[in-house]
This record gives structure tokens, sequence and C-alpha cells, in this order.
């Protein structure tokens, strides 16, 4: 290669690099709002990645085998927006059918953060085609990123043979102090260094500011030290203007064995601003029109140009990424064919995995529970149910956050096996007592495609929470198995007994929260839960046996695909009163509909183990489970009552959770809160007015 032609890519090098900045600063700027300065300091790091590193075809931002690159310091999105516009990315329909057109528009990063624009304020999975992950809250991303990493390692697991490489792709997280600083972050990196996930990458941009100003405020950790200790190889380039050392660390990545790596980049915020770099005031605003031209003339930029894409940007991209890319992916397709020639049924499973469908006889041999007044908890009845589905469909895998024994998630058929890194072919996942990780890893395992659940008590869905909220806001089939859903623990005290946590599922949009209310109610919510492909659930199961009804006498547990519906009813199907429950207290609102019918009094009785499904069902569904005629109502549930409201309306009865619970035996317990028959009853009474 002669001198004249390196200057050359040296110079196409720091122009596309000023594209990116310059396009970022321009969007804040007309944004009025936007963080211009870590795309400003980052921009070489992820045009190299992009341009000279990463296995993507801009042409396919989905096909399997392609790296994944995740913006975990999602506030820097005009980096990603400003990369897949670059590119060409095309975009990708949410059914996977390739459109054509382009994923970002340069318009739509004029419209930076604007209603519509496919450059909104934060990375969005399932609005703009090439974001791997909605990055949320700091630290989400990166905890995400472990879980992609596993799936992969699980994936080359079982689905590689010798000389075919279906899966062997490389995870690259970028994420700044705020991502450290965050619990979930540290919880998924020790996660990530005990399983030695080796083809994760986390660059860190070690700027030294964050909001109110230099980390000296409150981070002054030895952040190579932790991830040392935490079993990771650490690197450090001390130049994020350096693109060859950039190169040369994501090398060294590529080589190192059973260990994850992590970059410690030393960047400056703000770079090539006069007045800003190194500032507070770099982060979270734009720069003034002042500051914009003086920073345009430091890159040697026409300091009045907004949007500029200079010519021989789109030709390099195209010549970098774009070539490699599609050459990639070219070899690799047809790899896959041979594959698919050779391995037809393996190849069936990964085609039937990508478009989340799932496998014939599924749910052929799902257990049926026969009538017990003894009953089973509903946490035995999803073991069981999860022992099934785990060996029915091959991808589907999951695991607890050290509680595997206490919510009986753990899949104990011959050859279920333990997913570790000696291991990755098993099918239990142990995640350690990091709930929050879980739930983010969890997320990453679904991006990936696979089935995945993950459990822990009730309670600690609060630990959860952040990671599940996004699982509904990415819209991913994922699964979140909550056992100990009451006051079943009695002893543990009001700790460990959930009041307000179903009231706070309920409230998260597309999240499907399911009570089931007895064994047979638990095999029809997975069931339901399993044909998801774009809804999240989290399944709410009791820690004490709860009675399995008699389905000859009361109706199918299969309404539980209704979210509520009629158990049994007065004679005529016209009743006075009706009674509503979920989980536990099911078998309760039964025994005093039973008790009402004795007395005269028609009763309906009515199991609503999922308020969102119920809501989704038709008008004329909903009049008939609860007639607006009937305005006696009572409903029992051992949670807050905040919300019961609108199905027992103003006058109606909730015995329910006004305070937190108390350290005592179960019936104890039931006895002090009102969660007996007779006082179902009474409040039913005391509706009519008898």
């Amino acid at each position: 290669m002669s001198t004249t032609h390196v200057a050359t890519d040296a110079q196409l090098d720091q122009l596309c690099i000023n594209t990116i900045r310059t396009l970022s600063i321009d969007a804040v700027q007309q944004a009025k709002s936007g963080h211009p300065g870590t795309p400003m300091a980052l921009a070489p790091l992820v045009y190299t990645l992009w341009n000279r590193v990463m296995r993507f075809d801009p042409q396919d931002a989905i096909w399997p085998n392609r790296d994944r690159f995740v913006l975990s310091n999602g506030h820097a999105s005009m980096l990603l927006w400003s990369v897949l516009h670059l590119t060409g990315t095309r975009a990708v329909s949410a059914d996977y059918e390739k459109l054509g057109q382009p994923s970002v528009t340069l318009d739509d990063i004029r419209r930076f953060r604007q209603l519509d624009s496919k450059a909104p304020g934060h990375p969005e999975y399932h609005w703009v085609s090439g974001v791997e992950t909605t990055s949320g809250p700091l630290g989400q991303g990166v905890a995400t990123s472990v879980g992609m990493a596993i799936a992969q390692k699980w994936l080359a697991s079982r689905y590689n043979r010798p000389g075919f490489d279906i899966f062997d792709y490389d995870l690259y997280a970028v994420c700044g102090d705020g991502c450290l600083m965050e619990g979930v972050a540290s919880e998924a990196a020790s996660l990530a260094g005990h399983l030695g996930l080796d083809n994760l990458c986390w660059i860190y941009d070690n700027n030294h500011i964050t909001i109110e100003g230099s980390t000296r405020l409150a981070f002054t950790e030895d952040v190579a030290a932790r991830f040392l200790g935490y079993g990771w190889h650490v690197l450090r380039v001390g130049d994020a203007n350096d693109i060859d050392r950039i190169v040369h660390a994501l090398e060294v990545f590529r080589q190192t064995k059973a260990r994850p790596t992590f970059i410690i980049l030393d960047s400056h915020i703000g770079y090539g601003s006069p007045h800003k770099q190194d500032t507070a005031e770099a982060h979270g605003e734009p720069l003034g029109d002042e500051e914009v031209r003086l920073t345009k003339r430091f890159y040697g930029w026409p300091e009045d140009a907004r949007f500029l894409v200079p010519p021989g940007v789109y030709e390099h991209f195209a010549a970098g990424v774009g070539a490699r890319g599609a050459a990639t992916r070219r070899r690799w397709t047809e790899l896959y064919d041979a594959y698919r020639a050779r391995y037809p049924e393996l190849a069936n499973e990964i085609h039937l995995m990508q478009g989340r469908e799932l496998p014939a006889k599924w749910d052929a041999n799902l257990p049926a529970f026969p009538a017990d007044p003894k009953g089973i908890a509903g946490r035995d009845a999803s073991g069981r149910v999860l022992n099934v589905l785990a060996q029915n469909i091959p991808w589907f895998l999951g695991g607890s956050a050290d509680l595997g024994p206490s919510n009986r998630t753990t899949l104990t058929y011959e050859g279920a096996g333990d997913f570790e890194a000696e291991s990755p072919s098993g099918k239990n996942l142990h995640f350690g007592i990091r709930e929050h990780a879980m739930a983010a890893t969890v997320n990453g395992l679904a991006l990936s495609k696979l089935r995945a659940f993950g459990a822990t008590f009730f309670i600690f869905s609060d630990y959860a929470r952040s990671a599940i909220r996004l699982s509904a806001v990415m819209e991913l089939p994922t699964i979140f198995v909550f056992t100990h859903d009451a006051m079943g623990d009695g002893e543990d005290g009001p700790t460990h007994q959930p009041v307000e946590h179903l009231a706070s599922l309920r409230a998260i949009p597309g999240l499907v929260t399911l009570r089931p209310g007895d064994a047979n109610e638990v095999v029809e919510a997975y069931r339901y839960v399993m044909q998801l492909r774009h809804a999240p659930a989290a399944i709410v199961l009791s820690r004490q046996p709860l009675p399995t009804l008699d389905r000859k006498k009361y109706a199918s547990a299969s309404g539980l695909a209704r979210g509520a519906y009629v158990l049994g009813d007065a004679p005529g199907g016209e009743p006075e009163v009706i009674v509503i429950a979920s989980g536990s207290e099911v078998s309760l609102a039964v025994e005093a509909h039973e008790q009402l019918l004795a007395d005269g009094i028609r009763s309906r009785v009515v199991s609503m183990p999922s308020w969102d499904i119920f809501e989704h069902q038709t008008q004329a569904y909903r009049e008939g489970v609860l007639p607006r005629s009937v305005t006696a109502r009572v409903a029992v549930e051992q949670a807050s009552t905040l919300g019961w409201e609108r199905y027992v309306g103003t006058s109606g009865r909730v015995i329910g959770m006004h305070t937190f619970g108390a350290s005592a035996p179960l019936k104890e317990l039931q006895r002090k809160f009102g969660f007996q028959p007779d006082r179902v009853v009474a409040a039913a009474r005391e509706q009519l007015g008898r």
C-alpha cells in the first residue's frame, strides 16, 4: 500500500469520525436537548468498532450470527443513529420481513428526539432496526449484554458441529461512569466473570465527568482492580482518538479465552469544544451556537454547515463494514445451507427459534391435576410444568436467583444440566443472589431468541422491576416466575410478605401478570404465556398448598386464557352478588360462594388470574362475567386493594391489605386480616343489606 493511499485512508477515517461528531452536535443543537459530549469523545471508538471490527451486515440487521453492539450509556444515542445512518443499515419489520428502507435517515437525525423520529433520545429496540436492546437506565445495557453472551455460548454448544460454527458471534458493550456506579452492572460483571464469558467485551468511557461534575465527588474506586477481582481481562487505551490502539485492544479481546474483556478507554467528554471539553456542561445540554462554530473550526469543518455528510463518507463505510459484513453474511449463509442439508432437525429448531415459534406438540403432555381438597402449592405445580416445557422446547431454559429449591424452578429431568463455563449446554442457569442482573440477563437471552425464565420470591421483584419494565418496553416474551406470593411464609414477617407488588406489576403496560388459583390454572397460565411472542409475563405463585378444584363441578381452568371467568354460578345464572378472587384466595372465595348458595343467596364466584388479559377481552365477554346490573360485589386478594374499585365499583367491598403484614403462622395472619370464608360471606350480605 502506497504512502499516499495510507494517508488517504487516514483522512477518510478522520472525516468519518468528525461526521459522527458533527451530526451529533447538530442534532442536539436543533433538538435543544440531548447529550453531545459523549458522542464527541467516543466517535473514534464507534467508528472503529463498526467500520473495522464488527461482523455486521447493514443489509440484514438481524442475521443470526452478527456481532452485537450495545450502547449502555444510551443518552449518547446520537452515536448509534449516526453510525446506523452512515452504514446504510436497512430496516426490518417486527415480523422479520426485511423492508429495504433505511433504518435511520438523515431526516430522522434532523428530527432527533422528536415524535416518530427513528432517532429517539435513547436506543429503542423494536423501534429502530440495528438497536440490539433498549438500554434504558444506566447499567441495564451492560447487564443485558451478559444475557446475550450466555445465549451465544448456549447456542454454540447446542447447534455448532465440527466444521459448522453456526453461532460464534461476539458482544461489544459501551458503558460510562454511570453504568459502573449502578449496582446492576456490578451484579452482571460478577456473573460474567464467574462464567468466563470470553465472547463479551465492555468498553468503559473513562472521562471523569458526571452530571454533577467531576467523578471525584463520588466515584474514586480503582475500576481496573475491581474488574480484575471479577475475573475479567483488563486492558487500557490511553487515548480515545487513537484508532490503531483501539483496534489492537479489540484484537486482544478476540484472542483472549476463558475471561471477558474490560477495556478502559481514556477520553475527553466534549472533545474539541474550546470551552466545554472535560466539563459537566458538555454532558447533557447543547453546546450553543457560538461553541458549535468554534468546535467545528477545531475539527476543520465548515462552521456554518449543518447535518453535513461530506463526499466519500458513505462510500468509506460501504467499503468497510458494508463489504466486510456482506461477505461475512454470505459465507455464513452458505455454511448454514450446508448445515441444513446435513442437520435438518437442528436447522429447523433454529428456524423456529428465530421466528419466535414453538415446536409441534410443545404442550402435548402438560400435567392435569385431579381434584384434591388438600391440593398442591402453585410453585410445585409450576415446577412440574417447567420440566415438561424444557423437554418439549429445546431452547427453553432459565433459573433462579439462588432460590431454585424454594421456587421449584430447577429442571430435574435427566440431561437438563447446569449452565457453567465448562458446561454451556446446561439449561439450569444459576444467577446467584442477583435479582436485578437476573432479570436483565433474561432480557438478553430473549433478545437472542431463546425462551427464558428467571425466578425469585415475589417480594424481591422490587430488585428486578427496572429490567422487567424494560422487557415490557421491548415487547419481549420473557417469563418471570415469582413464588411466595402473599402471606404463605408468614413467620418471615412483613419484610417478606408482598403487599403492593401485584399493583406494581399490573401498572406496567404490556406486562401480563398472572396469579393462578390452583394447579390447573398454573398449567393454563404457562400454556397461555408460552404462546406470547411480543409480551413478557409474570406468573405469581403460592408457597402453600392450594385446593385443586373439581373441574367437573366448577368451570374449566382453560377460562384463564380470558383473564377472568365464571368459576361457579347461581341457579339460572342470575346472581345477586359476585365474589371475585385471584390466586390463593380463589378457594376461599369458592367456600364463601358455597355458603352463600346454601343460605339462599344467589352467588357467582369469578376467578380473575389476570386483569391485563381480561381487559383485552370484548365488552360482551366482560359484561357476561361481571354484569353491570349486579352491583353487589366483593373482591378478595392478599395484596393492596389499589385498583380493585374498577371491578367492584364505588359501592363494592374489597377484602385486602391496607397495611403491611406481620410475623405469625399463616392461619393466624388470615384470621387477623380477614381472609376467611365467614368474613367474605359477611361482606356479601352487607352488600345486599342482609
